[in-house]
């Protein structure tokens, strides 16, 4: 298996990845994220039928991973699973999805997208401000120049996602009482 990005790797082992705030580096790190994600986070079998099918990392909206999360994943196979990436322009789009990095913004947009999710067995991950909030699962936030995950894993077990124990011991908590 090809070696994970030395930030990844640093957070799995409990310690968050630093990153500046702006540019080519901060969306590095954000890519190694969803990568691991990948082999943190148990879909329902019915969602994963066989081996071989692909494990779906979604982007909805503008792409800002550039070239560096098709290079991570390139070859990469998890459980039986190799990884692909799919560019969405709108939620109609999605048929197969299983982590969907949500690149909007906008409150109502927000909400329209998550609300046409809602039940689906899709990871949803962002980086907008208010995204638990609005009913995301997982959020990446920057503080003191590190770049963090929070999860609700209320909303993941709602969509029949189970979260590994290791990634919550790496990330903040939050639940629909406290986001």
């Amino acid at each position: 298996m090809k070696r994970i990005y030395i930030n990844t790797l640093i957070l799995m082992l409990g310690l968050f990845a630093s990153a500046q705030t702006t540019g080519d580096r901060e969306y590095q790190v954000k890519a190694a994220f969803l990568f691991n994600f990948s082999q943190f986070v148990e879909w329902p079998s019915a969602v994963l039928p066989e081996p071989g099918a692909a494990l779906v990392i979604g982007i909805l909206g503008e792409n800002p991973f550039d070239s560096y999360l098709q290079a991570i994943i390139s070859g990469e196979v998890v459980n039986g699973h190799p990884l692909t990436i799919q560019q969405y322009k709108n939620v109609d789009e999605i048929k197969t999805c299983h982590i969907l990095f949500i690149n909007i913004h906008d409150t109502n947009k927000l909400i329209d997208v998550l609300t046409a999710l809602k039940g689906r067995n899709i990871l949803t991950v962002s980086d907008a401000g208010n995204f638990i909030r609005l009913g995301g699962m997982v959020t990446f936030i920057t503080r003191h120049n590190k770049i963090r995950i929070r999860i609700n894993p209320e909303r993941a077990k709602d969509a029949d996602l189970m979260i590994s124990s290791k990634l919550l011991r790496v990330a903040e908590i939050v639940s629909q009482d406290n986001n």
